[in-house]
């Protein structure tokens, strides 16, 4: 008999994705605080928080078993959200992929030496794909009749001799460019989202818990590229050093013990540390100290 995640109070259900998304999900659930181990062996992995339990699914699958209420809420693309045109609340979006911070794509692409240049030119031709839903309504909205498949997998080799193009996810598109193949068309930009059952957000503690669970995953993809930095400085040379400086907000400043030193404390995007510091201590810092964020919370 299965049991509805509505029935259990106190115990948030959770699905997080397996396949291409799996690690860099792990990796931000850890910046924000939370261990999931045993994830390689079960679909059910422990976490270090007695409130949350977490399914390991295909993305594919997370945002029916949402709407179905066998979850209270997962972690799953906009694309097979809306490729399911699946009921759920969308809580936020979760600015990570697999390789970049960059969202993905959804692209039909065509060989490099295919005639087919435009959508019309699609008219009749044979497309592979795994997400024939989000396919047909994108072909249907620009008023094209083509036949539609869906692909299990490797969809990439199989043009031109088994199809004459394909619809396929695309991070750098690197795989695309080393199959020669060429993109005609871009359906859609997908990102991760938070989603949850409707059931799930009329319950106020589930509903509180997810309200705390965003501020900790916002909060770790937010200090994804940015570190922190402390220095000492001669408070005489302060306002030439704050002029240089770049900040969330203004940096904060504290008296040291030693009269006439200050103490200063801000956070920086990490690609400038390696140009700033060294600007830094010719201003006459010292002490300079660049460290590592977990979490950025605005």
């Amino acid at each position: 008999m299965n049991t509805s995640a509505s029935d259990e109070k106190n115990v948030l259900h959770l699905g997080l994705p397996t396949g291409s998304l799996h690690e860099a999900t792990l990796a931000l659930f850890a910046k924000a605080g939370f261990v999931i181990s045993g994830s390689k062996r079960s679909y059910k992995p422990s976490i270090d928080d007695p409130e949350l339990q977490v399914r390991l699914l295909r993305a594919q699958e997370i945002s029916r078993y949402v709407e179905q209420g066998f979850l209270d809420c997962g972690l799953t693309g906009r694309d097979w959200i809306e490729e399911n045109g699946s009921d759920v609340e969308v809580l936020c979006d979760l600015h990570f992929s697999k390789a970049t911070s960059a969202p993905t794509r959804w692209v039909l692409a065509v060989p490099d030496h295919s005639t087919i240049r435009t959508l019309d030119d699609l008219s009749g031709k044979r497309i592979a794909t795994e997400a024939v839903g989000l396919t047909k309504r994108f072909l249907a909205r620009h008023g094209v009749e083509a036949h539609v498949e869906f692909s299990w997998g490797a969809t990439e080799v199989k043009v031109p001799d088994l199809v004459d193009a394909i619809v396929d996810i695309t991070e750098t598109g690197s795989s695309l460019r080393a199959n020669n193949l060429r993109i005609v068309a871009t359906l859609m930009e997908s990102y991760p989202q938070l989603i949850a059952s409707r059931s799930c957000m009329l319950d106020a503690w589930k509903r509180d818990k997810l309200q705390r669970l965003i501020i900790l995953l916002q909060g770790a993809i937010a200090a994804r590229d940015k570190v922190g930095l402390k220095m000492n400085l001669e408070e005489k040379q302060l306002q030439s050093l704050l002029a240089t400086l770049p900040s969330l907000r203004q940096p904060t400043v504290s008296p040291l013990a030693t009269p006439g030193w200050v103490a200063i404390e801000t956070v920086i995007d990490e690609r400038i540390a390696r140009e700033i510091i060294p600007t830094l201590k010719l201003l006459g810092a010292e002490g300079i100290i660049e460290y590592p964020l977990n979490k950025v919370v605005y």
